[in-house]
């Protein structure tokens, strides 16, 4: 994809959105509108378009004791809504889609889609599978040379693995991947340095418990009334995007091109809750992410 760098940034016939919670979808519609552009005028490659939970267009039957204890309002939800529908309605089209999710989920996106005028003749799969088995999966097809991607992953919480990302190290994919940084990473995250999902964390960043701790707590001196000194372990300030930034961090180890400033997503009281991040082996089309991210 070197002609990358002739890629025309235009406002797609589709009216996106523009409330806070649309954010993602209007940076991500207008990514696929570019990236369809340029493929279709060098048609090299087939082109997959993969979105691992693609869901109906709402999560409400996802609450896990887990979730329940961290306290996730309407508002923070809010943010998971299907692209599904908007990538269908382009112009330009993949040669595959790949819809992955629960079945009862698929179901209803099925329905929904299957209306379209703009889904007849294209190749629709909805594959009802872990999410992680099927990025591994694309990984292996995308060993091919006939084939180029464009991966949206926002899962409600941490369902991804870091391993299933890595798997995609050296193919030609572009993803984007919405990260939980406040919702959910940083509450898990707790101050008291009990980290009891501990594992979850681990899966998540793709690192050990002892550089996890590193990063994001600090040990400091204390000295007592009568003189004694303890240690007192305290959470880093700006916890939330240094989540963000180690994830971006991680992800510069499989991709060589990733966005340093991601598209942050905030609540209505000003916190940032998610961080939209982008990747490629094309150092334009990080060019075209970081403008549309920008632009939003």
């Amino acid at each position: 994809m070197s002609d990358l760098n002739v890629m025309r940034l235009e406002e797609s016939s589709e009216v996106w959105g523009g409330a806070w919670t649309e954010k993602k979808l209007d940076a991500f519609s207008k990514y696929v509108d570019a990236y369809l552009a340029i493929l279709h005028r060098h048609p090299y490659w087939q082109t997959i378009y993969f979105d691992g939970f693609a869901g109906s267009g709402s999560r409400k039957d996802r609450k896990s004791p887990q979730y329940e204890q961290l306290l996730i309002t309407l508002e923070e939800e809010r943010v998971y809504k299907g692209a599904a529908e908007r990538v269908l309605r382009l112009h330009n089209s993949f040669d595959y889609y790949y819809f992955i999710d629960k079945q009862k989920s698929l179901d209803k996106l099925q329905a929904k889609l299957s209306g379209l005028p703009e889904a007849k003749d294209k190749t629709l799969v909805f594959r009802e599978n872990d999410c992680n088995k099927e990025l591994r999966r694309l990984a292996h097809a995308m060993q091919s040379d006939d084939f180029a991607a464009l991966v949206l992953l926002d899962p409600f919480g941490m369902d991804v693995e870091w391993d299933s990302i890595a798997s995609l190290k050296e193919t030609r994919t572009d993803i984007w991947i919405l990260l939980p940084t406040g919702v959910i990473v940083n509450r898990l995250l707790d101050r008291a340095y009990k980290l009891s999902h501990i594992e979850r964390l681990e899966q998540f960043f793709g690192l050990p418990e002892e550089e996890i701790k590193a990063e994001f707590y600090k040990e400091s001196a204390q000295i007592n009334l009568f003189g004694e000194e303890s240690k007192l372990v305290s959470k880093v300030e700006n916890s939330i995007h240094h989540v963000a930034e180690l994830y971006i961090r991680q992800l510069k180890s499989v991709w060589n091109y990733v966005t340093e400033i991601p598209l942050v997503l905030r609540n209505s009281r000003n916190v940032p809750i998610y961080h939209f991040v982008f990747a490629s082996n094309n150092q334009t089309a990080r060019k075209i992410a970081e403008e549309i991210i920008r632009s939003i």
